[in-house]
């Protein structure tokens, strides 16, 4: 059983406000959630974690959805709206920026890189995997927001 004393309190509550809701080591659970977000980014990809990328980021990819990685993403002004404050609320800190103009690819942050880096070319061009991108293809409850080692699943 886990006990907590008056000084982690304050830790927990900060911990929890971040967005995170696992504290084991090697966990990362993202409980950040809107409905436009899940609809509109889920409709065509995963609806990644805000928490991957930093506010600057998300900003210009807000700002460019008609060139969305190669797709006219467009939406309503007002959906624009919604789903950019969001991201930027929820956004990363500094530990997942790249390094010069905001990346809007996850997998080219440093955070990504590090976390992967025992991952072989292989498995990246597996037909099972296709790309560094395909989150769910390992992380086998990444529509929840669960990247924990624990439902990781490396196809062969």
């Amino acid at each position: 059983m886990m006990r907590f004393s008056i000084q982690t309190i304050p830790f927990a509550l900060v911990f929890l406000a971040s967005g995170l809701t696992s504290v084991h080591a090697g966990e990362h659970v993202y409980s950040a959630n809107n409905a436009k977000w899940k609809t509109e980014c889920g409709a065509c990809h995963l609806a990644y974690p805000p928490q991957l990328l930093p506010a600057a980021s998300w900003r210009v990819m807000m700002t460019q959805l008609d060139k969305h990685f190669g797709a006219d993403a467009s939406l309503d002004a007002k959906t624009a709206a919604e789903i950019s404050a969001f991201l930027e609320a929820n956004a990363g800190r500094n530990k997942r920026e790249a390094t010069g103009k905001p990346s809007q690819r996850i997998t080219g942050t440093r955070w990504f890189k590090q976390e992967h880096d025992e991952v072989p070319t292989r498995i990246w061009s597996s037909p099972a995997v296709k790309q560094p991108g395909n989150c769910a293809a390992c992380h086998t409850q990444a529509e929840r927001g669960d990247y924990s080692e624990r439902s990781l699943r490396v196809p062969r």
